[in-house]
């Protein structure tokens, strides 16, 4: 569970943007998603594989 505490005199508006910003960075909405279908795990390393060698052609034409 999130708790952010707003601090006296501070605007509602920013301590929104907080929690919005601490919502996204412990990823909850990313794990539901993730946990509605079983994967293989053959499949996750697929994936895994596929975004790392992605990654590594971004940073190759980066360094170009």
């Amino acid at each position: 569970m999130l708790r952010i505490e707003i601090k006296e005199g501070e605007n509602i508006e920013r301590a929104l943007k907080r929690y919005k910003r601490k919502h996204r960075n412990v990823k909850v909405m990313q794990n539901l998603r993730e946990k509605q279908y079983f994967t293989k795990p053959s499949v996750k390393n697929r994936r895994q594989i596929q975004k790392a060698s992605y990654i590594q052609g971004l940073r190759d034409a980066e360094n170009i």
